[in-house]
């Protein structure tokens, strides 16, 4: 993909100062490491061809996990891990949903929100799959937290992504879900809304809410309690996609959209007269694309809002993948599956990650004779104040 030619920095430096002090300092942050990135401000290095010679600045990324830039390493990383686990299965992706009426309150306690949202998901999966009227079985999945909409509103959920089956309740064998369905949407719906207002419910009396603003009312616990009362008579969505064809598809599917942001850069149109244009899908019209114009402030203020607290755990294991066992319950289940099925997987699991080292080869060619390769000739310190770019480490030749 080719580089974008408006970034999230570009208009964070469009900003005014005033405005970016008055952020709280996790928000201030996210903007200062997302501007400095892959400039000067972070320093980097002197790269040169091994055989023509030619030369070219690189500079360091902030390494935030909220900037667009910082994503693609850390998702190269976390896929190639990925695909040593992967099982000669049918995968499923199910979305829990918080409801709207819910957003306020996660805005003000997302540590907690978002911790309830995986346990309620979690536990959830893990129930109705080992009831006997349903799989039966003892499953393993990964659950994503992504906290937004196309247009960069709040809207907190959970993507969990599935194997089709899981291990009976002695490990003797593998338990196959039936071809194209997982599990009743409609019961995942009851049990999920139940377990969550409960254990919201135990969240308030443990006093780990905050009621600000608009909110303060539900700091009286009978409000609260008819607050409650309201979320029990809506429908909780839940949403099963069709499953995916096999491990082929599922890394496919994880290399784009494991390790997104708010926004991506390659979606910024336009930066003009302090207004940012962008592209969005509209999900309600059919997926039609379609573009929206924010002034910079509005556009920064919806970026801020999916800012995470600091060390909350975005991507979780559960089941037969918990990292506490994921080694030795994978093994059985590749065990208990069939050769023959474990031979489709090595043969459909690698050729994704096959493109990995062609990536990176991409990464270290010279981009202007092609056929030498970039290596490190110098260390160039941070850039401070109105200082010079000054080199601390020379590892090869001189830099004329």
């Amino acid at each position: 993909m080719s580089r974008p030619q408006l970034e999230v920095a570009d208009v964070f430096r469009d900003l005014d100062s005033s405005f970016i002090a008055a952020l709280p300092a996790a928000q201030r942050r996210v903007v200062r490491d997302i501007t400095a990135c892959r400039t000067a401000a972070l320093g980097g290095h002197l790269e040169r061809c091994d055989q023509c010679g030619y030369s070219q600045v690189a500079y360091d990324s902030c390494r935030n996990r909220h900037c667009p830039k910082c994503q693609a390493a850390a998702r190269a990383e976390w896929m190639e891990a990925r695909a040593e686990e992967l099982l000669p299965v049918e995968y499923f992706h199910v979305v829990f949903t918080l409801p709207e009426q819910l957003a306020p309150l996660a805005l003000q306690n997302k540590r907690v929100i978002y911790n309830l949202l995986f346990k309620a998901t979690s536990e959830t999966l893990l129930e109705i799959a080992a009831d006997q009227r349903h799989l039966g079985a003892r499953i393993g999945f990964f659950a994503v937290l992504h906290s937004w909409g196309q247009t960069m509103q709040f809207h907190p959920h959970l993507h969990c992504v599935l194997p089709g089956g899981g291990l009976s309740a002695d490990n003797s064998r593998w338990i196959a879900c039936r071809p194209g369905f997982f599990l009743p949407v409609k019961v995942l719906s009851r049990l999920f809304r139940g377990k969550f207002i409960a254990f919201l419910r135990e969240a308030r009396k443990q006093d780990r809410l905050i009621y600000a603003g608009e909110l303060a009312l539900l700091a009286n616990e009978q409000e609260f309690n008819s607050w409650l009362g309201e979320l029990r008579g809506l429908e909780w969505v839940i949403y099963a996609k069709p499953p995916f064809g096999g491990p082929e598809q599922v890394l496919k599917y994880l290399a784009r959209y494991t390790h997104r942001v708010a926004i991506s850069n390659h979606r910024l149109l336009e930066l003009k007269d302090n207004t940012v244009t962008f592209r969005y899908k509209d999900y309600a019209a059919d997926h039609v694309t379609r573009t929206m114009t924010l002034g910079v402030e509005e556009f920064t203020r919806r970026f801020l809002l999916h800012v995470l607290p600091r060390g909350l755990v975005r991507i979780r294991y559960y089941g037969f993948l918990a990292n506490c066992c994921r080694a030795e319950k994978l093994k059985l289940c590749r065990r208990l599956l069939s050769p023959e099925k474990t031979e489709l997987r090595s043969v459909g699991a690698t050729q994704p990650i096959d493109a990995e080292p062609a990536a990176e080869a991409s990464r270290t060619a010279c981009p202007s004779c092609h056929r030498g390769k970039m290596v490190i000739v110098e260390k160039i310190e941070a850039l401070r104040g109105a200082g010079q770019k000054r080199v601390l480490s020379s590892t090869a030749g001189n830099t004329s």
